[in-house]
């Protein structure tokens, strides 16, 4: 059984920081590509972050140069770094595992940026 569990989320500060990790179980985890998305009220979810399971990464312009993915292949779990947060970042953060023939998604973490 697929399991993704996020974590890290919370209440930042305009400019902070914060890292949300995503655990993975019940797959082959180093083969498959990773994401991170968001989902806003009202909105769309979105796509944050991608990696691949040869470690490329790809962004939207919107956090290119603040958010970093990375994974960590022998922990099964993927991280979402996010600096310079701005309160348009504020959203529940969903962890996703592209499985080919499926995507697993985790349950999500919120993060709310405000002052």
């Amino acid at each position: 059984q697929v399991q993704l569990v996020e974590s890290g989320g919370g209440l930042v500060q305009p400019g902070g920081s914060l890292r949300l990790s995503c655990a993975a179980s019940g797959i082959a985890f180093s083969i498959y590509t990773m994401a991170w998305y968001r989902q806003a009220p009202g909105n769309q979810r979105e796509v944050v972050a991608t990696i691949t399971s040869g470690g490329s990464t790809n962004y939207p312009d919107s956090v290119k140069g603040r958010f970093t993915i990375s994974r960590d292949n022998a922990k099964k779990t993927v991280y979402l770094q996010m600096n310079s947060l701005k309160p348009d970042d504020t959203a529940v953060y969903y962890c996703s595992a592209n499985l080919g023939i499926a995507t697993r998604w985790g349950q999500g973490t919120q993060v709310t940026v405000s002052s």
